[in-house]
This record gives C-alpha cells, sequence and structure tokens, in this order.
C-alpha cells in the first residue's frame, strides 16, 4: 500500500507541502504535486496514479471542473480538499467523480487515515490477491453482468466504466438480492466505517449505479428504494446455469 502513486493538488503550497511531509513520515514514498488543476491533469496524461487528493477551489479550473477530465484518464479514488460544507458542495463534488472529501481545516492525519482506507478499498475491488476458496465472482443480470475478480461491468454487451466504489457496491448488492440495507449498513458494508451523520455519499453511489444499470435511472428496476428503510437489488428471475439473475 505504501508504494502507491499519489497525487497532491492544491494552490496553497504550505499544505501541499504538509500533507506530502505527513505522508512521507508515514512511509508512502511515491508523491507528486501540482498547484493548479492544469498541472494535474498534464501530470496524470504521464503517469497513472493510485489515489488522487484534489482541491475544489482554486484559481483557474477549479477541482469540480477538472474532475471529470481526470475520470477520463483515471480511476483512481480522487479525495477533495474543501473549505465548503454545505450538501449542495459536497452533492457536487460525488456528482462529477469525488469518492471522498475533507474539510478544511483538517488534521493531517485523518487524511492519512483516510487515504489508506481509500487504498485498501480499491485494493479489494480490483481483487489483486487470490481468492482462499472457490466462490462467486460473476454475476448476470441479463441486462447487465458483473465480474468481481476482473472488475468489469458490462452492460448490454458493452463494457461500461466504473469507479471504484460505485463498482464496489454493487457488487456488494449482487451478492445479496433481494436484501434490503438501509444507508448505513451499506456505508459500513461497503466503506468499511460508520457513516455518522453523512447519507448523501450512499444515495449518490446509487444514482451513480442506476445511470450505469438502469434503462431510465428515473424509474428503476434493478436497484429499487424501499421507503423508510433503503435500498435493494431487485431480480426477477434466475438465469438457469449462470448462478445470477434475470431482470427482464
Amino acid at each position: 500500500m505504501n508504494d502507491a502513486n499519489i497525487l497532491i493538488v492544491d494552490d496553497e503550497r504550505s499544505i501541499v507541502e504538509l500533507v506530502a511531509t505527513v505522508l512521507k513520515k508515514e512511509g508512502f514514498t511515491s508523491i507528486d504535486t501540482a498547484n493548479s488543476g492544469e498541472e494535474a491533469l498534464a501530470s496524470c496524461e504521464k503517469k497513472r496514479y493510485d489515489l488522487i487528493l484534489l482541491d475544489i477551489m482554486m484559481p483557474g479550473a477549479s477541482g469540480l471542473e477538472i474532475c471529470p477530465f481526470l475520470r477520463k484518464t483515471t480511476d483512481a479514488p480522487i479525495l477533495f480538499l474543501t473549505a465548503r460544507s454545505s450538501d449542495f458542495d459536497v452533492l457536487s463534488g460525488f456528482a462529477v467523480g469525488g469518492d471522498d472529501y475533507i474539510k478544511k481545516p483538517f488534521n493531517p492525519l485523518e487524511v492519512v487515515a483516510r487515504i489508506r482506507a481509500q487504498l485498501r478499498k480499491v485494493s479489494r475491488t480490483t481483487g489483486k490477491s487470490e481468492p482462499l476458496k472457490q466462490e462467486q465472482t460473476v454475476y448476470n443480470y441479463g441486462r447487465f453482468q458483473i465480474d468481481e475478480v476482473k472488475a468489469a461491468l458490462i452492460v448490454d454487451g458493452v463494457p461500461v466504466h466504473c469507479p471504484a466504489l460505485v463498482f464496489q457496491l454493487l457488487v456488494f448488492l449482487c451478492k445479496h438480492p433481494n436484501q434490503v440495507f438501509s444507508k448505513s449498513e451499506l456505508y459500513e458494508r461497503v466503506w468499511g466505517e460508520s457513516m455518522l451523520n453523512d447519507d448523501n455519499t450512499v444515495m449518490v453511489h446509487i444514482h451513480r449505479i442506476r445511470e450505469r444499470i438502469e434503462l431510465d435511472p428515473s424509474n428503476p428496476q434493478f436497484i429499487v428504494n424501499v421507503r423508510g428503510i433503503g435500498y435493494k437489488l431487485v431480480p426477477s428471475s434466475i438465469v438457469e446455469g449462470t448462478g445470477g439473475y434475470y431482470a427482464p
């Protein structure tokens, strides 16, 4: 994990230097920095990063503006640094491709902890380790198929880009069809930590799943709301011989 390639993007050089110094003290050895959105885009065109720490408020292109362009070249977790705290600002970060956010001012050790948590999640999602026992890793739901080991989502026969945590949440729901989970349960099971007072993260990631697998995301047939309780994945019938499900 400590050999992960990390990019820190912030126009405040003192913040960049502080975070880089703390990460190095914590054993991270591959750290690059950028002081603008344009520099970040140029860096990502030259090198593959495992995680990007991205400030929102920067001169020129903001973090929110460049995030969609970063997403065209990388699936790496993107953690926003922000002095904003409104629900709209937080949701905007998730909507453009962010995976988490950290409010300024922050404790540098909290940043390190969140980075480690994101890297652990990506490691589990991409299946870098061979499974110790034979278990189902491919799920067929007719319109879409998901391969957990290959980290692949196929919709109507076409590979679909899926950020790490969106994919991990979809895998979890595929493993538990017809089971209802509250937002806090999903957060604890997929993100691996307590949700505390933030329930927007799960809602945004459910929306991002629906955008990929539903014929009409505004009228979902697979990932449905159970009013007052949470969400569940609803298959219609088992596809013979696949171990998965088919929802016509």
